[in-house]
């Protein structure tokens, strides 16, 4: 069954990480998993030592490092749920990677700071770098959501990384109770469209393919799965239809790359999590 049993939090201190924190409580509570709650402070170079207040800055970033973590119990306290609690010093995604893969974690969930441009641009971010460097799954939660998965879009293209993340909606929605829209995008310029109808046209057919294949299996497991071809771009034809339709969450498979790539500059899913109205589940092959 789709059920996260070891969850990792990662808070920084905002209220969107002290609402992912609570998301994950409800995840919790549902699956009655273990909660892990890290924050990290960072690491100064040797010149604070010269200056003669290394001493003084650390014991400060410490300091507030457990204030973040008190909050956090705080919130643990009115949410009835037992956590455990990290307080890490490095860069915040090699603490949150290497503690999730030497932990053992199911499941990673942070926060996303809000919708306006600059923070919509997640590249070399703590969350690209830590969906594209993780072998774990990423829940990201924007802004005052509320995770949820009795509906759940989930776009496929084809590919063995949205193969997975159809298998793992499936798996949630069939744990929960809840349903799946299938969503496949034909994103093509419009000169394309003007100049290639019939390719265009075999593209869409194509698209029926992907989104049926999922319906029926969905249908194998007794989930229900509606099957959308939508045209345009990619990734805002994936925002707009979550908006649509009351997307609970999201889930999205991530295509695996490695060294620079791993940043997911420009991609589609890094797109999605900036601009999504609801949580984007990231699901690792």
């Amino acid at each position: 069954m789709g059920r996260y049993r070891k969850i990792l939090v990662a808070v920084d201190g905002s209220d969107s990480g002290r609402n992912a924190f609570r998301q994950a409580c409800r995840i919790g509570r549902q699956d009655k998993s273990w909660i892990t709650v890290i924050t990290t402070i960072p690491i100064f170079s040797d010149q604070f030592d010269v200056l003669g207040i290394r001493e003084k800055v650390s014991r400060a970033l410490t300091a507030e490092g457990e204030k973040i973590l008190a909050g956090i119990r705080a919130i643990a306290t009115e949410e009835d749920v037992f956590i455990r609690t990290i307080l890490e010093e490095g860069t915040p995604f090699d603490t949150i990677v290497d503690t999730a893969e030497e932990g053992n974690f199911d499941l990673i969930v942070m926060g996303r700071h809000g919708r306006h441009r600059i923070e919509k641009a997640l590249v070399g971010s703590v969350t690209a770098r830590v969906i594209g460097n993780s072998q774990r799954d990423v829940l990201v939660v924007p802004g005052s959501s509320v995770i949820g998965w009795g509906m759940i879009l989930v776009p496929t293209d084809g590919s063995k990384y949205s193969m997975t993340a159809t298998d793992k909606a499936i798996d949630l929605a069939g744990s929960y109770g809840g349903h799946i829209k299938a969503l496949s995008v034909v994103d093509v310029t419009e000169e394309f469209q003007t100049e290639a109808p019939e390719a265009v046209d075999r593209m869409i057919e194509t698209g029926r393919g992907y989104v049926d294949q999922v319906r029926e299996k969905a249908s194998a497991h007794r989930v229900e799965a509606e099957p959308i071809v939508r045209e345009g771009e990619t990734y805002r034809v994936i925002v707009d239809l979550a908006e649509q339709q009351k997307a609970d969450v999201i889930v999205m498979g991530s295509h695996g790359r490695t060294g620079v790539k791993r940043l997911l500059m420009g991609s589609v899913t890094e797109k999605v999590i900036g601009h999504a109205p609801c949580p984007v589940l990231v699901v690792r092959e």
